[in-house]
């Protein structure tokens, strides 16, 4: 059995044994900050991390991340190693589908490149000893805006995809590979009761048909509330949606839990998994932004010659990316960054901070700020580990993760 299968069994061992639920924490690894928090955090509440990396954060052309696959997963061994965490962990690709690839979309590519991009993707994952791969064919350029892609496009590319992998994994004997199958988002994903159903029927017959029969995703992503707009979860959502999964064997995952205000609900409600991402990427700006702060007080006691300009550096680098667009509400289309208003801008900048954590000019401005703040006693990258790691034990004890790994 698959890895991440065999603890989702043992968690739902172990419900039935104490009577405590539990949900698995997954972490979007957008940051080599976020990756080292996670075993720290990871280690010291003795529990199992889940690394779950889009293919714009790491992938065959190195992301915004800078690493491809097999890169990626010996860093995770490296800084497992460095904190001496043995315990459980899943890698995973997360949104793996066409044009869920910021440069396939904004280069418009043929149905057939991106399937074949995200197909090349998926084998590389399995080379470099990926546990799961979310499979999310939801979203397609060809469809006019406002319209929603045909549920059937969905099911019959989700089937190619998990087909393609299982033929790669057999003519290369890789061990097995679970699945995570759909989307919370609004078009074109699951997002409705009866689209749902038709999914998950759909999904059903057509592995069945191309002799996958045995192949079942553990994860559907359930629409539970959360989106990139709101943090609150609904736990009656939650609840139906796991009656409808947990037959066929499957889990409801959640995403967009960055935030969310109920996260002690997640368990309770029987959700398998929940993703978080962007918020770890805040903590870290707002560590880097305090330290910022305390540099320039440092300054103006003569104790600085030469500023790093950290939050200056950031904010630049995140205007000239262009991607904090993509994030823009509807009634923002066309404005420019500095028409924007003050809190906006601080919220791009905070989420959009991780496409461009790898540039060079924001290393050096880490590496002038760390300097400088270590001359006079101040260990910063323990700052901001700590500061990420504080915003990833509130899941761990949500989700009755604490001391687990010694049950598993």
């Amino acid at each position: 059995m698959a890895k991440t299968e065999n603890l989702l069994n043992r968690l739902e061992e172990l419900r039935k044994e104490t009577g405590v639920a539990r949900t698995i924490f997954a972490v979007c690894p957008n940051s080599l900050s976020v990756i080292r928090a996670s075993f720290r955090a990871a280690k010291r509440n003795n529990a199992p991390i889940y690394f779950a990396a889009t293919l714009n954060q790491i992938d065959g052309d190195g992301g915004y991340t800078g690493m491809t696959q097999s890169m990626f997963t010996k860093m995770l061994q490296f800084e497992a190693d460095r904190v001496n965490y043995t315990g459980c962990s899943i890698v995973a690709i997360d949104h793996g589908g066409p044009w869920l690839k910021d440069k396939q979309r904004v280069e418009k590519w043929s149905t057939e490149d991106a399937m074949n991009g995200v197909k090349k993707s998926f084998e590389d994952a399995a080379l470099a000893g990926y546990d799961l791969i979310h499979v999310d064919p939801t979203v397609d350029i060809n469809v006019a805006k406002g319209d929603v892609i045909d549920i059937h496009v969905v099911v019959r590319r989700t089937v190619e995809l998990i087909k393609h992998v299982e033929d790669f994994r057999a003519a290369n004997n890789l061990p097995e590979i679970s699945y995570e199958v759909g989307t919370e988002e609004v078009h074109g994903g699951l997002a409705d009761e009866t689209t749902f159903d038709t999914f998950l029927t759909e999904l059903k017959s057509g592995l069945a048909e191309v002799g996958l029969a045995h192949v079942w995703p553990c994860f559907i992503v359930g629409k539970v509330g959360t989106d990139l707009d709101t943090a609150i979860f609904d736990p009656e959502v939650a609840r139906n949606l796991t009656a409808k999964v947990r037959p066929h064997g499957s889990w409801i995952k959640g995403h967009y839990t960055d935030g969310v205000s109920n996260p002690e609900e997640y368990p309770l409600s029987g959700m398998g998994a929940a993703n978080v991402g962007p918020e770890f990427t805040i903590s870290e700006y707002e560590a880097l932004k305090e330290l910022d702060a305390l540099e320039r007080r440092f300054e103006a006691e003569g104790k600085v010659a030469v500023l790093s300009n950290m939050a200056a550096t950031l904010e630049r680098l995140v205007y000239e990316s262009g991607r904090w667009i993509k994030w823009l509400h509807e009634d923002e289309a066309g404005k420019d960054f500095p028409e924007l208003t003050a809190e906006r801008r601080e919220w791009l900048v905070g989420t959009g901070c991780r496409y461009i954590w790898q540039h060079p000019e924001a290393v050096a401005a880490r590496t002038q700020l760390y300097g400088n703040l270590q001359r006079l006693g101040v260990d910063a990258e323990e700052v901001v580990l700590g500061r990420i790691e504080r915003d990833m034990d509130k899941y761990f004890v949500a989700f009755n993760l604490v001391g687990v790994n010694d049950l598993l």
